[in-house]
């Protein structure tokens, strides 16, 4: 039961939704883990791309039948808590909150380094500031804005699909034999962390119009473009650079157009990352803050972060909150080893969403029996194969959380 004067209003259509949810996408995945992916599983990347997508289906497919039953701020956190119990519902959204605000830190300096590298920091600040100065005056200025950045990222990946796939393809695409599975299922791994996006879709559950047909077929059509999009400009990188090049590269999507013949096309491109890591930004603050509404609601974080604008009808409290605290990590922190722990985070969370999905019955719309337990299993071979760094920060991170939960439970009321 959402509490009076915390609810959020309906102004959310399919087109906003999926716009939203490849807003998240597309600037997380091609600008920025194409490239660790292939210096994980070299030339075998698409397979790696292939695997992650399943794993993402299955997550999507579960999410959008659980978002469908439950339309309210929150996503997995609000699922876990109603299928399986507080606690995991509880870590669910601890390792959303925490995962996610490290991702928005790193695309903020994704904006700062292709923006003016040499200050990275000052400029990834600047763009967290506006971007929550945008989601501050509500949903609808976020989705507007989103569509315009996703209309004008797309283009640019348009013309480097176009550059690749008709340039010198000398870097012919061969498989390599020392690649094993544990190099195909880290990439993987990594390439989660570009499709994670179409969870924004479910957390924003509560501002969406016609929640139980919108929002699943938003997630769907949101992550089959994303998929699209990511194998055309993955298959043109291959054939213009080859793995090692594309490994190596720190910008290559740029990198691929210069080797293409077409270094008009360099500033442009890098124009577009600009713009697609802004767009996944403000896609993924949305979503860190109205998971932060629905546990503040609950009163796992402070009450004060569930106060909904009278005007804007958005959680500006926990916006703000949000805000400051990735703009302090934006300008203190390196996160480029970020994009594994998120992805072992946010592989955690979608654990719970499976699970919870293999709770329902026939009667609330269930998804296929398999899909659940491929799901939930892959989160965690994937999950576990990501780089040891990775995997020891995530579980360090949820046994925080853990804690926290514990410690508040014994804490007597009054």
């Amino acid at each position: 039961m959402v509490p009076m004067g915390t609810e959020l209003t309906r102004d959310l259509g399919l087109r906003d939704c999926v716009v939203i949810g490849l807003g998240a996408m597309v600037g997380a995945g091609v600008f920025a883990a194409l490239g660790p992916a292939a210096g994980a599983a070299g030339s075998w990347l698409l397979l790696a791309l292939a695997i992650a997508a399943v794993v993402a289906y299955c997550n999507a497919q579960s999410s959008a039948r659980l978002a469908a039953l439950y339309p309210v701020s929150g996503g997995t956190y609000v699922y876990g808590r109603e299928r399986l119990g507080p606690f995991w519902g509880y870590l669910a959204g601890w390792g959303f909150v925490v995962g996610k605000t490290a991702s928005c830190a790193a695309m903020a300096l994704t904006v700062g380094s292709y923006a003016w590298p040499e200050h990275a920091h000052v400029v990834a600040v600047v763009a967290v500031v506006v971007i929550t100065g945008i989601n501050y005056v509500g949903v609808q200025k976020s989705a507007l804005a989103t569509r315009v950045i996703v209309a004008s990222v797309l283009a640019v990946l348009a013309a480097v699909v176009v550059a690749g796939l008709g340039g010198d393809h000398s870097a012919a695409i061969v498989l390599d034999d020392e690649v094993g599975a544990y190099g195909v299922l880290q990439a993987a791994g990594l390439l989660f962390f570009a499709f994670a996006g179409y969870a924004r879709i479910a957390t924003l559950g509560e501002e969406v119009r016609d929640p139980q047909r919108t929002i699943p077929r938003a997630i769907m059509l949101a992550l089959a473009g994303a998929l699209a999009v990511y194998t055309l400009v993955a298959v043109a990188a291959l054939l213009t650079l080859g793995s090692g090049g594309l490994a190596a590269a720190h910008d290559p999507l740029a990198r691929v157009v210069e080797a293409a013949g077409a270094e008009w096309l360099a500033p442009v491109v890098r124009v577009g990352a600009v713009l697609a890591a802004a767009g996944s930004l403000m896609a993924l603050i949305l979503g860190v803050s109205r998971t932060t509404l629905a546990m503040a609601r609950d009163g796992h974080l402070p009450g004060t972060l569930a106060a909904v604008h009278p005007r804007y009808a958005v959680p500006h409290h926990a916006e703000l909150a949000v805000g400051v605290v990735v703009a302090v990590l934006a300008a203190t922190v390196d996160l480029r080893a970020a994009i594994g722990f998120s992805s072992f985070a946010v592989l955690g969370y979608y654990l719970v969403a499976n699970l919870s999905a293999a709770t329902l019955s026939a009667a609330e719309n269930r998804p296929a029996r398999w899909v659940p337990v491929v799901g939930a299993l892959g989160c965690v071979v994937v999950g576990f194969a990501l780089p040891l760094s990775s995997v020891l920060a995530g579980l360090a991170v949820l046994a925080l959380g853990a804690a926290f939960y514990a410690a508040r439970r014994n804490i007597p009321a009054g």
